[in-house]
């Protein structure tokens, strides 16, 4: 896991790399725009949110009735179910999963709830070898990173920069940055490693508690590969996956892909109920790690509704300049700093404060997060709590009291802008200046303070 930087710390050296900053903005920007297409092709966008947030708030308020049921029907279709209370507690049920088959070997397919745990790096200090086979996943990890983003874990990496990776650990051509040959050669590696598995691990996208049956969407059919060719299966899922009844499932499925990546639907949507042949076995372990700790809260609640599309993410203005690695935290963006504070609030505490409460992110979201007033109500805590620094509290609350009065702040703005004329430039742009150095203040005039009065004068 990342040392815990502050968000404003950590974003520097990527905010002060403009080419790589505007190239990840724009980047995002083209997803939400197809997020955006997607939206208004469907007349019923609006119904469809509206009715998966009605849906995952009954099955929040209802969590202990619809484990109870999805553990009772999974187990009767041959699955074995087990509870981990925190992260440690899932990974040792893994790895006792893995010991008890003699397994050294694993491939697993794109999971946040195992970079949550720290799995990789728990199974490789017990002597596991861990191939992440998603190929995003699988560039981070060989280039000893953790994903910048929970759909497109690689986004932050520019193609050159996979292909010195791959030259690297795969034996690519030297300065090879051709997508196509590069994913061919990806392709290649992690085929070797499918057969040589011994067990497969998969996150999961919903579990349906009508059935016990598991569903994961994926666009690469990794997931598929993953759990077909070897003969142990070890779903891992946080207890918020649920959904009630089979029949909800078209409702997040339409909403997903769309809202994740603007496509109609993932390229794989695969069902598991329970175990594929009597020779087979699937492993369930569902993880609480806060979790019920988190739904007790009336105010943060409905953060539990996320189903991880990143929408919040590819829409979201500080999260698009910034990076997913400022955010030091599994899950970044909106909804990880409406998150992360939950588990720790020293170590998040500028979380909420990334944000410059525009509330795109709400308006995204596939089931309804009021994720700006979520950051907004972390900010009171935080503040309540005297978690941040004196020179932040004071400072805002001095902007709060400018705020109060129109007339205050017009002349406090009126004093600002004579201020850019009069005063000479080293005044307003320098690195004391942290205004000037974290945003684009506006130039100040070419000519002297004197020479445009005289020219205004004139007038």
């Amino acid at each position: 896991m990342l040392p815990i930087v502050q968000h404003p710390a950590a974003a520097k050296e990527f905010v002060n790399d403009p080419n790589r900053s505007r190239w990840h903005d724009q980047a995002l920007w083209f997803v939400r725009s197809k997020r955006d297409k997607q939206a208004a092709s469907l007349p019923e966008w609006e119904y469809l949110r509206e009715t998966a947030s009605g849906i995952k708030t009954h099955t929040i308020a209802n969590l202990a009735h619809y484990l109870q049921e999805f553990e009772r029907n999974a187990t009767a279709r041959g699955a074995v179910v087990h509870w981990a209370r925190d992260a440690d507690h899932h990974n040792e049920i893994v790895l006792r999963i893995l010991r008890d088959h003699k397994t050294k070997r694993i491939v697993k397919s794109k999971s946040m709830l195992t970079e949550e745990c720290g799995l990789n790096h728990y199974l490789e200090d017990n002597g596991i070898d861990v191939v992440d086979t998603d190929l995003g996943e699988r560039i981070v990890q060989l280039r000893g990173e953790t994903p910048s983003h929970i759909v497109l874990p690689a986004i932050h990496i520019k193609k050159e920069e996979v292909g010195d990776t791959f030259h690297k650990h795969l034996g690519t051509d030297e300065g090879a940055s051709d997508p196509k040959y590069l994913a061919e050669a990806a392709r290649g590696h992690l085929r070797d490693k499918f057969l040589a598995g011994e067990i497969g691990i998969t996150g999961v996208n919903f579990a349906i508690a009508e059935t016990g049956g598991l569903v994961v969407c994926t666009n690469e059919g990794n997931a598929d590969l993953g759990t077909s060719l070897p003969r142990v299966h070890i779903a891992c899922m946080g207890i918020e996956k649920l959904l009630p009844r089979q029949r909800d499932l078209g409702v997040f499925t339409r909403l997903l892909a769309r809202s994740a990546t603007g496509q109609p639907i993932t390229s794989y949507t695969s069902h598991f109920n329970g175990p594929r042949d009597e020779n087979s076995e699937l492993h369930i372990v569902l993880v609480d790690n806060g979790r019920s700790r988190l739904r007790e809260s009336e105010t943060f609640r409905a953060a539990m509704h996320c189903i991880r599309c990143g929408a919040c993410m590819n829409t979201c203005p500080v999260y698009r300049r910034s990076g997913g690695h400022s955010y030091r935290a599994t899950v970044p963006g909106p909804i990880g700093s409406v998150l992360s504070p939950t588990r720790d609030q020293n170590s998040y505490k500028s979380l909420p404060y990334a944000c410059s409460l525009c509330g795109s992110c709400s308006d995204v979201c596939p089931v309804k997060i009021p994720l700006h007033h979520q950051l907004l109500a972390w900010r009171g805590e935080l503040v309540g709590k005297k978690l941040l620094p004196l020179s932040k509290r004071l400072s805002m609350r001095c902007a709060s009291y400018l705020f109060r009065f129109p007339a205050l702040f017009r002349l406090v703005g009126k004093v600002g802008r004579f201020a850019l004329r009069v005063l000479p430039r080293w005044a307003t742009h320098n690195r004391l200046n942290v205004w000037t150095i974290a945003r684009e203040l506006p130039e100040p005039p070419k000519e002297s303070f004197h020479q445009w009065h005289r020219r205004h004068r004139n007038h």
